[in-house]
């Protein structure tokens, strides 16, 4: 690869434009709507339109479609009243992307008759409550935030909070932007605030969705205040008790322990991924909704329920069930909740492991063109010439680079930097200073999601230039340490060295390499 492919010239997505599915505007969708609407529906939900009586999402009972024709309407522009609302009786169509939508309390003009004819009215008290919880004053059908009718800047509460959002901002290099959106939604919520009255996390959902801010800001700050109930319920334990409740009672709560020790660890075992835990509970589930139909608890399955799965199944299906039992039988057998371990001495059998092929030069081609940015570049040198996997560079940090030394740490291996990685590193660190010049996110690639926090990229955004395409990022870091095999010999110690494989990993690549180098 050289650093001409490496710097292919930008090019536009390559997704054809359509129409939007809500407000009918042509144009190139995101998740399916034009960017606007898909906005849209994530802060109101759908019911029947009061104007075109579609049923799509709503916002004071109307639909955006209307809203922007009320608009057109407007006599007032860009105020939109309900008169008209009312008015509206056929839709323009637009492309998507040319109009901005401004509700009632938006417009310029009548915030500023609202400062000039508003009178000074006492903000309302908070009830008192035994739970000690606050109660907000604002959710309601109809009722937004007034600023001046209830904003209190002189609230205790409100300037501890702005103290530690601006302290916040300095640490994180968030922009402008950031910082107003989280202290327009801390006015919002800390005004009228008593002492020792809290926010629960799911209360926070319901009053700040409406105006786009991010709750997790927020809800960072008032945990920092001590004002913050974390009540949300992990999405794992939400999945898991939806696959328990096809169970008999006594299994369930076999698996539920079983699968809480697989994803939380346990005295003599490690956290296992929670994709990990995911599947195991997957693979297993058919099996044990059969099983409560003639079974109350695990201690009543025999060796013969478990060698009718066997027999039932063939290939990797039944390696991953068997697998999945045996963990399970396992674990309960360890716990004493059954006597015997019936899969205990069920064969699983050996996986077949996949031949690995060298990449075609078209498909290394195709991957090299789809890296039209900085950060995809830098990815794909990462995974082609260092054999680093996605997971890897996602997390790679800023210290495991060293320019100056010319040398990079991938995991627990560094290595010599090329001449390649060298300058694309420069290039993305260049991009990456001027992009996000206050940012404090340790992490090596970053994108505008993540630059204002310290957190790292996820693995969709990373991948997602070369998903579809001949060769992802996953196949170019297999086909590097093939290419290693090859070019210096079928020895395991010194691709174990080199790229930091165990020593199984390593005898495979060296076993692949030695078969391709004997073959005619």
């Amino acid at each position: 690869m050289t650093m001409e492919q490496a710097r292919a010239p930008r090019r536009a997505p390559d997704k054809p434009a359509e129409s939007c599915p809500e407000c009918l505007a042509w144009g190139v969708l995101y998740g399916g709507y034009c960017r606007a609407c898909y906005d849209f529906r994530r802060r109101h939900p759908s019911a029947a339109c009061a104007g075109c009586a579609r049923v799509v999402p709503l916002k004071n009972s109307h639909c955006r479609l209307c809203w922007l024709q009320a608009a057109a309407l407007s006599a007032d522009p860009p105020v939109v009243t309900e008169d008209d609302l009312g008015r509206v009786t056929c839709h323009q169509l637009w492309f998507a992307g040319m109009t901005k939508m401004r509700g009632p309390r938006s417009g310029v003009r009548l915030r500023a008759r609202l400062r000039a004819s508003a009178v000074a009215l006492p903000s309302p008290e908070p009830k008192p409550v035994d739970s000690g919880q606050l109660q907000l004053h604002l959710p309601g059908a109809g009722r937004a935030f007034d600023w001046v009718r209830h904003a209190e800047p002189t609230s205790p509460a409100l300037i501890r909070a702005r103290r530690i959002a601006q302290a916040l901002g300095e640490r994180r290099g968030w922009n402008t932007k950031l910082a107003a959106e989280l202290d327009r939604a801390l006015v919002i919520l800390l005004s009228g605030h008593g002492d020792g009255e809290q926010f629960h996390y799911s209360d926070l959902i319901g009053v700040l969705h409406r105006y786009g801010v991010s709750i997790n800001r927020v809800a960072e700050v008032l945990a920092e205040m001590g004002l913050l109930v974390d009540d949300r319920v992990p999405a794992f334990d939400t999945w898991l008790e939806d696959k328990l409740a096809d169970l008999a009672p006594g299994i369930a709560a076999d698996v539920r322990d079983w699968a809480q020790v697989l994803r939380h660890g346990g005295p003599r075992s490690q956290p296992r991924n929670i994709n990990t835990v995911r599947r195991y509970v997957r693979a297993a589930h058919p099996v044990l909704v059969e099983w409560s139909t003639r079974h109350d608890h695990l201690r009543e399955a025999t060796i013969g329920d478990v060698n009718a799965v066997a027999g039932a199944l063939r290939g990797h299906p039944r390696r991953r069930t068997l697998g999945a039992l045996r963990s399970l039988t396992r674990h309960c057998k360890k716990n004493g909740t059954i006597f015997t371990d019936p899969a205990a001495r069920v064969r699983i059998g050996h996986r077949d492991e996949p031949i690995i092929l060298p990449l075609g030069s078209n498909q290394i081609d195709d991957a090299t063109q789809a890296a039209t940015t900085p950060a995809a570049r830098i990815a794909l040198a990462l995974a082609a010439v260092h054999a680093a996997r996605p997971e890897a560079i996602r997390t790679l940090r800023l210290d495991d680079v060293d320019l100056g030394n010319r040398r990079l740490t991938i995991g627990t291996v560094t290595r010599p930097l090329d001449e390649l990685t060298h300058r694309l590193l420069i290039d993305w660190l260049e991009y990456r200073r001027r992009r996000w010049p206050n940012t404090a996110n340790p992490h090596l690639i970053i994108n505008k999601q993540t630059a204002s926090t310290t957190r790292a990229i996820s693995v969709n955004a990373l991948t997602a230039p070369f998903r579809r395409r001949a060769a992802t990022l996953e196949a170019l870091r297999v086909d590097r340490q093939l290419d290693e095999a090859l070019t210096h010999g079928p020895d395991p110690l010194h691709l174990a060295v080199l790229f930091g494989l165990d020593e199984t990993t390593a005898i495979r690549y060296s076993t692949a390499a030695r078969q391709i180098l004997q073959t005619p």
